[in-house]
């Protein structure tokens, strides 16, 4: 059994990679097969289509988003930097998914994956503005918690710490926090 999963890890490790560097649309499955060194129906035992493949790398990324938001909603009162802090966590921890779906926006609206997104920052907004926010809180908090998720990706090669201090910085200053 530990077997399969090592193969199935080996699998998505290795479409990763193909996809960052070609694009899903334009990464077959015999392509992944191939620099596997194993056969296309061994890649079909454990996924049934290149959909199937781009679902398992990214559900993980949405159970994990998911379930941070799901913890905050939860509690009685959440300090925005709190959620601030923990929302850019999230991202700086899925950034190479995240610029993987971000290069494939077709893929990831095919996939329901930007209604997701959407429903996360008006969640988000929620939590921070309460349900009856003002359109200007509802940008702001478009602003920041968008611009959080891009400073995860824009900035690879700076330390986490000092990437994490500035982008919540900003994101406080964007939401008036």
């Amino acid at each position: 059994m530990a077997r399969q999963s090592d193969t199935k890890q080996r699998i998505l490790q290795t479409a990763r990679e193909l996809f960052a560097h070609q694009g899903v649309q334009q990464t077959s499955l015999q392509e992944i097969a191939d620099r596997l060194g194993i056969t296309k129906p061994a890649l079909y035992y454990h996924f049934a289509s290149r959909e199937d493949l781009v679902r398992s790398i990214v559900t993980p990324l949405l159970d994990d988003g998911e379930g941070f938001l799901t913890r905050m909603e939860e509690r009685h009162e959440v300090q925005p930097v709190e959620l601030i802090e923990g929302f850019f966590d999230f991202h700086h921890r899925h950034r190479k998914d995240m610029m993987l779906l971000l290069t494939e926006l077709t893929t990831l609206a095919e996939l329901g994956l930007i209604d997701v997104v959407l429903s996360w920052r008006a969640r988000l907004t929620r939590l921070v503005f309460g349900p009856e926010a003002t359109l200007e809180q509802q940008a702001r908090a478009v602003l920041a918690f968008g611009g959080m998720q891009d400073c995860t990706m824009q900035f690879p090669d700076t330390p986490v710490e000092e990437l994490r201090a500035a982008t919540v910085t900003a994101a406080r200053a964007a939401l008036g926090v």
